[in-house]
C-alpha cells in the first residue's frame, strides 16, 4: 500500500509542476482581462442567482442549477482540503487558494457561457451540455471531447465520491469513534435513495440543503474567529508573508517554501472551486435561462461563495487556531481547531462536513453520469448510478493519502482539455459578453 501511495504521489508531483500551475492560474488571469474583469458584476450576478422563476428552456431553474453546482463544489475541499493545503504548503497556501477563487470567477463564467451556448436537447427533451459539447461543437474536436468526458466520468469517483466519503468517515472515527463501515453504509443508502429521482430530485434536495449548510458552517467559523479576534491581524500577515517567502519550521510543522504554498494552494483551490475543471458547466447547461451570459453570471457566483467566502473562513480559522504547527493533517487538524468551541465545536464541524460531503456526492453523480452518457448513451445511466453508490462505501474505508492523490491526478488531467477549449474559443466568450452584458437587469 505504501508503494502505491508513493507511486501516485510521484505522478501527482509531476503533473502538478509549474507548467500546469501556470496554465491554470494564467488562464484565470487571461480570461479576467478578456472578459473586461467580469468579477465587477458579481453583486448583480448574486442578485440574479436567487431568482427561482423560469426564464427559458431548460430542465431546472437558475437557482436550482447554482445550488446543485454549489452542492458539488462546496464539499470536503472547503474543510479538509484547506487543512491538507496548510499542512503541506504552509499558511501561505490559503492566499493562493483565495486568489485562485478571485480570478477563477472569470474562468467559471467563461466555461458556463460556452456550455450553455453549445448545449443540445436530447431525444427525451432534456438538456445536455458541458465542455465535451463545447469541444465537439465549438472546436470541432471530437477526440478531445471524448477525452474530457472519459476523464470526467473517472474523476467523479475521486473528487466527487471517494474523497468526500473518506473525509466524513475519518471525522466520524476522530470525533465519535464510529467505525468507517457504518458511516459508509449510511452514506451509501441515503445517496441511493436520492439518485433514483435523477437531476430534478437532486436539484430539489440541493436547493434546500445548500443554503442551510453554508450559513450553519460560516456561523461556526465566525464564532471561532471571534474567540481569538486579537490574533486575526497577526494571522493575516502570516498568510500573506508565507505565500511569497514560505514558512520556516515551527513545532511539528516541517516548513514549506513558496513553490509548495503555490502548488498546494492552487491545487486545492481547483479541487474546491472547480474553476477550470469543467464540471459545473455540465449542470449549468441544464438551467432555464434567457441567454448563455445570464447563466454564466449565475454560475460564476459559485466560485465566489465557495472560495472567496467559505475557503477563506476555513483558512483563517485553521491558521488562527495555531494547531497547524502540531503536525496535524486533514480531518484531525480541522477537528482540533473546531474543538476550541466547547461542546458545540465538534458538532458544527460534523454537521457542516456531513452536509457538505452528502451534497457533493449528489452533485458530482450528475456530472459523472452525463459524461458517461456522452460516450455510451443513456444505457449507461443505471449501471453508472449503481457503481456510484457502491464506490461511496469503498471510499469510506480506503486510505486517505491514496484517495486524495488520485483525485489530484485526475483533476489535473480533466482540466487540461477544458482549459484548451477556453483559450481557443476566447473570441466567442468576448463577443457574447460584449453583446449581452448590457441586457442584464
Amino acid at each position: 500500500m505504501q508503494q502505491v501511495e508513493l507511486f501516485l504521489q510521484q505522478i501527482s508531483d509531476f503533473i502538478w509542476g509549474y507548467p500546469l500551475l501556470i496554465l491554470l492560474f494564467g488562464t484565470h488571469l487571461y480570461l479576467t482581462v478578456r472578459t473586461g474583469f467580469i468579477q465587477r458584476y458579481i453583486w448583480k450576478a448574486i442578485k440574479i442567482s436567487f431568482s427561482r422563476k423560469k426564464e427559458g428552456d431548460g430542465d431546472i431553474t437558475q437557482f436550482g442549477a447554482l445550488t446543485t453546482a454549489l452542492a458539488a463544489t462546496i464539499g470536503t475541499g472547503n474543510i479538509v482540503g484547506v487543512a491538507t493545503a496548510i499542512a503541506a504548503g504552509g499558511p501561505g497556501a490559503v492566499l493562493w487558494m483565495w486568489l485562485t477563487g478571485v480570478f477563477g470567477i472569470a474562468t467559471k463564467f467563461s466555461e458556463a457561457l460556452l456550455s450553455v451556448k453549445y448545449r443540445i436537447q436530447t431525444k427525451d427533451g432534456s438538456m445536455a451540455g458541458g465542455p465535451m459539447y463545447v469541444l465537439e461543437r465549438g472546436l470541432k474536436n471530437k477526440p478531445l471531447a471524448y477525452a474530457f468526458a472519459g476523464l470526467t466520468a473517472i474523476t467523479a469517483f475521486g473528487i466527487g465520491n471517494m474523497v468526500q466519503a473518506n473525509s466524513i468517515s475519518s471525522l466520524a472515527i476522530e470525533s465519535m469513534q464510529i467505525p468507517a463501515w457504518i458511516t459508509g453504509l449510511t452514506l451509501t443508502v441515503i445517496t441511493g435513495i436520492v439518485l433514483l429521482g435523477g437531476i430534478k430530485q437532486i436539484s430539489n434536495v440541493c436547493e434546500k440543503l445548500v443554503p442551510f449548510m453554508a450559513v450553519f458552517y460560516i456561523l461556526g467559523c465566525l464564532i471561532l474567529l471571534f474567540m481569538k479576534y486579537q490574533q486575526i491581524p497577526e494571522t493575516i500577515m502570516l498568510i500573506l508573508n508565507s505565500a511569497f517567502t514560505g514558512q520556516a519550521a515551527m513545532g511539528g510543522f516541517l516548513g514549506a517554501g513558496m513553490k509548495e504554498a503555490m502548488r498546494y494552494g492552487i491545487a486545492r483551490g481547483l479541487f474546491s472551486n472547480e474553476s477550470g475543471l469543467g464540471s459545473a458547466p455540465i449542470v449549468a447547461a441544464a438551467a432555464q435561462t434567457k441567454t448563455p451570459l445570464r447563466q454564466a453570471l449565475v454560475s460564476s457566483t459559485g466560485t465566489f461563495w465557495d472560495t472567496v467566502v467559505v475557503c477563506a473562513m476555513t483558512g483563517l480559522v485553521l491558521v488562527n487556531s495555531g494547531d497547524w504547527t502540531k503536525g496535524l493533517k486533514g480531518a484531525a487538524l480541522t477537528h482540533s481547531a473546531f474543538s476550541q468551541i466547547p461542546v458545540i465545536g465538534p458538532i458544527v464541524l460534523t454537521v457542516g462536513l456531513l452536509t457538505f460531503v452528502y451534497s457533493t456526492i449528489l452533485g458530482w453523480s450528475y456530472y459523472g453520469e452525463k459524461a458517461a452518457e456522452y460516450i455510451f448513451g443513456t444505457k449507461i445511466i443505471v449501471p453508472y448510478r449503481v457503481l456510484w453508490v457502491i464506490m461511496v462505501f469503498v471510499g469510506s474505508v480506503l486510505s486517505l493519502p491514496i484517495v486524495w492523490t488520485f483525485a489530484d491526478i485526475t483533476n489535473a488531467l480533466m482540466a487540461i482539455p477544458n482549459l484548451i477549449s477556453l483559450l481557443l474559443l476566447v473570441h466567442i466568450i468576448k463577443k457574447e459578453t460584449k453583446d449581452h452584458i448590457n441586457e442584464i437587469d
